[in-house]
């Protein structure tokens, strides 16, 4: 091959159809290169010579490119552009050919051209050299008269011959040597003739080589089977061979005749071919016909193997891998004499005496060449064999029915294709121990076409159907698991187990070939054989076309002849290659072959196949089903500018096609679903048979009990394999499994353990269970024992296996390709599954749906009770634990009571709702099934008897503790202490009506000392028997000062007796200094909250919840960072249990969350930054519930609210609940610290930085601040800064409408003067406030117009200061509530500053006026409540700072304004 040879592709792809690349052959990188000069043209086929080659278009044209030495032109002797023959146009050429020199084109009517190297007479005309232009051949056929042209189909150029292929699939040859097939020995034959000796037959496909012929040939219909002779009728050699080995003898009826090809002198047109070698290596069986009956004569070898359980067998004696292609299958003997006694009785003599013979004959030991060539089975045939005769003959001696007993079975892919003679490790590898078991006859046509057929990768034909179930012989030559019996004197004898035989001559059913289209092909070759590229395992030539033997059977679709190989693509998309190998160009081993072999190609299944001159190329599947081209041959590599040529030992990737058609994909898609289908359903059948046999074979109650329609048998241990560990001697365990359960049969009880329940383990060998398998199921364990090893891996396998299935469901399709045994991983232990429960004493025929970890419910799950409980929610190892919705029904009310919450250890502990049937509602905590810790109870509705509400501690399901209690139908709500779900110990209880009682409590009555006040300030203090029942010592305060005391008794409000003293104390004091109304306020103010609840025992147990939220015992005792651990847990469990609920988290609530997720860390001098830091952090927590100092506050709220609204609106609980806010931030200010120990205690300062205090000026001095109220400059840290900010605002509507009505009858009084003041205008007001006239604006803005002030101008004076102060009532805090305040003197500073146009300084004379006035001209409604909120709450250390000076001023103005006399 020289440099100017080439090869081509044409792509497949929709846009790139019939373009051509070409590229030098045996070059190491290829680039192929778009041939010039096409361009638009499609080309449809590409045929190449050596050098040069022909391309044919879309329309028939025929172009030439490359060295063309026959055309006249120097220029046109070599053309890399591709030139038109001109000639040709206008004849519809259909197929071009390209022989070494010469070419050769067919056109539509079947009229062939040739042109080209004519030396050899293969362009078909005589005495010419070189035919310049394509001239037209004429063949006819002389048998015919008149003469007939033929027409010609196909075309095949090779060397110095040329064959053609007739319409009517007949063989017509010219040119010189054997290679024509022709009878004469006068060359060149320059008239075409036919090839006589495949006359008849159906030619399906011609191939040239250099020097030798291919033809693919349809096998010939099956015939009446008759014997065939015993001796070869032309070497009269014997056709059956024994040969002896060590240990076994083989028999064989592979005889192949030396001869070659024989002319028989007295029939002329018949020839009979003998075999040509006797030895059973050599395999070219030969077959011809006769006039009388076209049948084979000699068929082919048949062979029975008794195959012993070791791996003995047929082995190439070089220990080298197989052929590939399956062996020829000799029988085997221990030794001639065994052989020779079995023969003895045998009646047939004449058959005996043969046998004999051949036993005699020994053959020489064979080359390793031959050795490997061994392993050829022969073309399943018709006609029995000598051998067959034989066996037959055997087997009715001794009395055994010679069955058929093969059966396909659901074989796995990977089965299959070991079935057709490939091994999984190495492509086209088999091993030897192979004997050939063709299937038996078969009644019908449906038996025939089985399933299984379409194992193969790319079978995708019908014919595969037939094909593999009739030629199981052929395919695989050792079948397993098939029993037989052959002589029992021969058994011992060999000392073998078991024997398998198969049915020995396979039939087809004459209606499957007429059905189904027959890839039953053989393969033919004739010509030089000197490098083996005949295929009959020598290298002689032959003058005639001869059976390649060994592809019988193949199902051979493709053949491609090279200069001296051949390659052979069958139906199973592999490709057998034999003859010189000198490149590598065969795809295998480096030496020649004479017998075909698989090649190794590394595609999953090849396509096509081409042949060069001493190259090949393959066009087979990548991986994803993309194409891709394979090479192999000549490589050539550039090493130090020489040209070093070495041989590629097996084909290598030249190319892989990026994108494969659509229909390409189809086609391998539904061949692969075919394919698993067939598995998938035989597989069921099988299931089916085996199921229904078990049935029939253990009949009776608990069988028939256990019968359904879906249900399968996998396995039953009827053989004792399997036992109950610790079971009783007498016992009875009988296990089944079934594809669904488990059943353990005993004497006259069984019972059935659902797979999706199960879960078995191996116990280890350790604990001295020897062969023991653990099965847990949800309410029982047990251990069985097998007997062997094998048996508890086989049952530990099945089960496992078994409940895999099970928990996925039905059994579906496998995956395409992915074959049957899909490798199967342990069934998981964490599953879900349905269960119902039937011993267990809480779960009694309960029934529970969801997920199992190891035999527990364990993760989400429902369990309903057969009395209607429900439980849905995580379980954990078996118990309810986790979040969970519990329901019970209540059959007296025909309701439910219902829970939702949290669970430990199966009963509810955490935060839980509990709806009761009778209307009752309970939200808090619970503890072991109880309601224990704090929470709320709502009894009743509004509209129902007795609506009530109770929230507070509860202890072991009782009321216990502090807790507030709201009985809305009698308007009265108590505050205080509990004990055993009554009143005990002090508490405070207010009525709709105004009365207030405060004191002891003893068994829900009022009992002991006590106050009790009236709505019009009657005070009574001393002792109570019952509710608002007086009864001993006490005084009674009338509201104008007067009072009793003595001895009471009688109901409140209806007649009371009192035997005591009256005092009048105003008689004796002088009436001027007596203001109005204030001792009695004062009074009742210093006497209220002795003897109520003290703040700091109220709530106790939300305070101790939220500590052990945090890890710790009691408050302040317990590890920091393990408490922050606990924040991040309770944090990350709350968003998950959010997750899964429907109610989702808003945008804002996740940000918060996220951001929470950082602890302020603290390191070095606490700063003014930090403690900002941790501001915000603590504003950030309480925003949501699911920190636990968001919890806190959101629970602090609640019950805030619950106390202090409706009923509990009531003035008198004013300082109550200004004492529990101070309580509050005491308690939450604890937590703090503990959180950031940083922080410094109550009080402390944190000092500022240089830059915070430069260029602060004082609101009075105008200097700068040095603080000289404070010892040291700085931040004073206290709960209530850090704190109110984010307590206050949430508690702010239930404490400002107590500061309200407190007020109420101070504030009228204000109003009222406001209202009449502020009818006058500016100039007016401000000149009866006393404003000297020098601050009076002069000008001011009105609409962003400036207005001098005039005598009726109103509302325009101080106007932003004005609206600075009205602000005081959108702010929550006293902090901001003062800063209000300062920004309103600002604002004042700020105008009168613009009026006077120069600095100045305030005097308190001078600015009391002002502020008087904008305050009156604020009008803040309940200015009164402002000023005792701010005083009640604000910072202690800012009283006496610049704020708290401002401060006195406003609440001065307050009180000024109610006393303002208007003159």
């Amino acid at each position: 091959m020289d440099s100017q040879e080439r090869s081509s592709e044409e792509a497949e792809g929709a846009k790139e159809r019939g373009l051509v690349y070409v590229w030098k052959a045996g070059s190491c990188s290829v680039t192929p290169e778009r041939l010039p000069g096409l361009s638009g043209k499609t080309v449809l086929q590409a045929a190449l010579g050596i050098h040069h080659g022909l391309l044919l278009t879309e329309g028939g044209a025929v172009y030439s490119f490359g060295k063309l030495p026959w055309r006249s032109g120097p220029e046109e002797s070599c053309v890399n552009t591709p030139i038109l023959e001109n000639t040709l146009l206008g004849h519809r050429i259909i197929t071009v050919a390209a022989g070494t020199f010469h070419n050769g084109a067919v056109t539509e009517s079947g009229v062939v051209y040739m042109w080209g190297d004519n030396s050899a007479g293969q362009c078909a005309v005589a005495n010419q050299p070189c035919v310049p232009e394509p001239q037209l051949v004429s063949i006819c056929d002389s048998e015919t008269s008149p003469l007939l042209s033929v027409r010609i189909l196909q075309l095949a150029c090779g060397e110095e011959h040329t064959l053609a292929l007739s319409l009517s699939r007949e063989i017509w040859a010219w040119g010189s040597g054997c290679q024509l097939g022709l009878i004469t020995t006068t060359f060149p034959v320059t008239k075409p003739q036919k090839v006589e000796h495949l006359a008849g037959r159906v030619v399906l496909q011609i191939a040239c080589g250099a020097y030798h012929s291919l033809a693919l040939v349809q096998c010939l219909p099956v015939q009446e089977m008759k014997p065939i002779p015993e001796r070869c009728n032309h070497c009269s050699q014997p056709l059956i061979t024994m040969t002896d080995k060590e240990d076994h003898v083989i028999i064989s009826d592979s005889h192949c005749c030396p001869l070659g090809v024989a002319l028989s002198a007295n029939q002329p047109e018949t020839h009979v071919f003998c075999p040509s070698s006797d030895t059973p290596e050599g395999k070219s069986v030969t077959a011809g016909q006769s006039e009388d009956c076209q049948k084979p004569l000699v068929e082919q070898h048949r062979l029975i193997g008794l195959e012993s359980d070791g791996p003995s067998g047929l082995t190439s004696s070089d220990g080298q891998e197989d052929s590939g292609i399956s062996s020829s299958g000799n029988t085997l003997f221990s030794d001639k004499k065994e052989v020779k006694e079995y023969l003895i009785g045998l009646s047939d003599h004449s058959l005996n005496e043969s046998l004999n013979k051949n036993i005699c004959t020994e053959p020489e030991q064979p080359s390793q060449e031959e050795q490997l060539g061994a392993c050829i089975p022969g073309p399943p045939g018709s006609s029995t064999s000598a051998l067959n005769s034989l066996v037959a003959s055997c087997a009715s001696a001794v009395g055994v029915r010679v069955a058929a007993t093969y059966e396909a079975g659901a074989l796995s892919l990977k089965k299959v294709m070991n079935f057709y003679g490939t091994s999984s490790s190495e492509p086209g590898s088999q091993s030897g121990s192979r004997s050939p078991g063709p299937e038996a006859l078969k009644d019908s046509r449906e038996e025939q076409v089985r399933l299984e057929s379409m194992q193969g990768k790319k079978s995708s034909s019908l014919v595969d159907i037939r094909e593999e179930e009739s030629e199981g012989g052929s395919r695989r030559l050792s079948l397993p698991g098939l029993l037989s019996q052959v002589s029992p004197r021969l058994l011992r004898k060999v000392g073998r187990a078991k024997m398998r035989t198969v049915a020995l001559t396979p039939t087809y059913s004459g209606e499957a070939d007429a059905l189904l289209p027959s890839l039953r092909t053989e393969v033919w070759s004739w010509g030089k054989g000197k490098e083996g590229q005949l295929g009959h395992g020598d290298v002689l030539p032959r003058l005639q076309p001869l059976c390649v033997k060994s592809l019988d059977g193949k199902e051979v679709i493709h053949l491609s002849a090279g200069g001296h190989h051949s390659l052979a693509l069958t139906a199973k998309s592999q490709v057998y290659s034999w003859g010189s190998n000198i490149s590598g160009q065969l795809g295998h081993l480096n030496s020649p072959t004479t017998v075909p072999r698989l090649s190794k190609v590394c595609g999953d299944g090849v396509w096509t196949t081409a042949a060069g001159l001493d190259y090949s190329l393959f066009l087979a599947d990548e991986k994803d089903f993309q194409p891709g081209l394979y090479y192999s041959g000549q490589e050539t590599s550039r090493e130090n500018n020489m040209n070093e040529n070495s041989c590629a030992k097996s084909p290598a990737l030249l190319l892989a096609c990026s994108k494969a058609s659509p229909e390409y994909q189809k086609l391998q898609d539904s061949s692969s679903c075919y394919e698993s289908l067939a598995v998938h359903l035989s597989r069921k059948i099988k299931e089916a048979e085996y199921t229904l046999g078990f049935w029939k074979t253990f009949p009776g109650k608990m069988t028939d009990s256990l019968r359904k329609p879906e249900r399968r048998l996998i396995c039953e241990s009827s053989n004792r394999g399997l036992s109950l560990q610790h079971a009783g001697r007498f016992s009875v365990n009988w296990f089944i499994l079934f594809n669904d359960a488990l059943v353990h049969a005993q004497f006259s009880t069984h019972h059935i353990f659902p797979l999706s329940t199960l879960w078995v383990e191996a116990l280890s060998e350790e604990a001295g269970n020897v062969n023991g398998l653990k099965i847990t199921t949800p309410e029982e364990q047990f251990v069985l024992v097998s007997s062997t090893p094998q048996e508890k891996t086989k049952w530990l396998r099945a089960i496992s296996q078994a409940v895999d299935q099970a928990l996925k469901g039905t059994s579906d399709m496998i995956l395409y390709g992915a074959g049957g045994n899909v490798p199967r991983q342990e069934p998981p232990i964490s599953r879900s599954a349905k269960y119902t429960f039937y011993k267990d004493p809480r779960f009694k025929d309960a029934v529970y749906d969801g997920r199992w970890l190891s035999g527990k419910p364990h993760g989400r799950g429902i369990l309903k009770w057969a009395d209607g409980r429900m439980y849905s929610g995580t379980f954990r190892t078996g118990l309810e634990d986790g979040y969970g919705e519990y329901r019970v029904p209540n059959k007296a009310l025909n309701k439910e009571d219902h829970y939702v919450g949290y669970w430990k250890e199966g009963k509810m502990c955490g935060h839980g709702v509990y709806s009761y049937a009778t209307g009752e509602v309970y939200e808090g905590c619970f503890q072991d099934n109880m309601r224990h810790g704090h929470g709320l109870l709502r009894s009743g509705k509004l509209t129902s008897s007795s609506p009530s509400m109770f929230i507070g501690q509860w202890i072991m399901d009782k009321k216990s503790g502090y807790g507030v209690f709201d009985d809305i139908t009698r308007g009265e709500k108590y505050m205080g202490m509990w004990q055993d779900d009554v009143c005990q110990g002090n508490g405070v209880v207010v009525t709709q009506f105004g009365l207030y009682y405060e004191g002891a409590f003893s068994t829900n009555k009022m009992m002991g000392t006590g106050i009790l006040l009236s709505e019009d300030d009657t005070v009574y203090e001393g002792e109570f028997s019952d509710n608002w029942t007086l009864s001993g010592k006490g005084t009674l305060t009338l509201p104008n000062g007067d009072y009793i005391e003595g001895l009471f008794s009688g109901e409140w409000g209806s007649g009371i007796k009192i035997t005591g003293t009256y005092f009048k104390p105003s008689l004796y004091e002088n009436e001027k200094d007596k203001p109005k109304a204030l001792p009695t306020r004062h009074f009742i103010r210093r006497k209220l909250g002795i003897l109520a609840v003290s703040p700091d025992e109220k709530w106790r147990a939300v305070f101790e919840e939220c500590w052990n939220q945090l890890g710790c015992e009691s408050p302040g005792q317990g590890d920091r960072w393990k408490a922050w651990d606990n924040i991040a847990v309770a944090l990350t469990t709350n968003r998950r249990q959010h997750k899964d609920s429907l109610e989702l988290l808003s945008r804002s609530h996740t940000q918060t969350l996220e951001s929470l997720e950082f602890i302020p860390q603290h390191i070095g001098a606490f700063t003014l930054e930090k403690y900002e830091n941790i501001k915000k952090y603590l504003i950030k927590a309480c925003d949501t519930p699911l920190h636990p100092l968001g919890k806190l506050v959101e629970t602090l709220v609640a019950v805030y609210r619950m106390t202090y609204v409706g009923v509990g609106a009531n003035r008198r609980l004013l300082q109550e609940a200004v004492r529990e806010i101070k309580s509050y931030l005491k308690r939450i200010f604890q937590l703090v610290r503990f959180l950031f120990p940083d922080l410094p205690e109550e009080g402390s300062t944190i000092p500022f930085l240089a830059t915070e205090t430069k260029g602060r000026r004082s609101f009075c001095s105008g200097k700068s601040d040095s603080r000289s109220e404070s010892p040291e400059p700085g931040y004073v840290v206290t709960s209530f800064g850090l704190l109110l900010p984010v307590l206050l605002p949430r508690l702010y509507p239930p404490l400002f409408m107590l500061y309200a009505l407190d007020n109420e009858r101070e504030e009228d009084v204000y109003w009222e003067c406001v209202l009449r003041l502020n009818k006058q205008t500016d100039m007016a007001l401000l000149s009866f406030l006393g404003v000297q006239a020098k601050f009076w604006p002069g000008a001011v803005s009105i609409l962003g117009e400036s207005r001098k002030v005039s005598s009726n101008t109103k509302d325009a004076c101080f106007a932003s200061a004005v609206e600075c102060l009205q602000q005081i009532s959108t702010t929550f805090t006293p902090a901001d509530k003062l800063k209000v305040i300062q920004q309103t003197f600002e604002e004042i500073s700020q105008s009168v500053l613009e009026t006077l146009q120069e600095d100045f300084l305030w005097s308190m004379d001078d600015l009391f006026p002002v502020f008087l006035y904008v305050v009156l001209r604020a009008r803040i409604r309940n200015l009164g409540s402002e000023v005792h909120l701010i005083e009640d709450l604000m910072d202690p250390y800012l009283q006496h700072g610049e704020q708290g000076i401002m401060f006195t001023t406003l609440k001065a103005c307050y009180y000024q304004i109610q006393h303002e006399k208007l003159t």
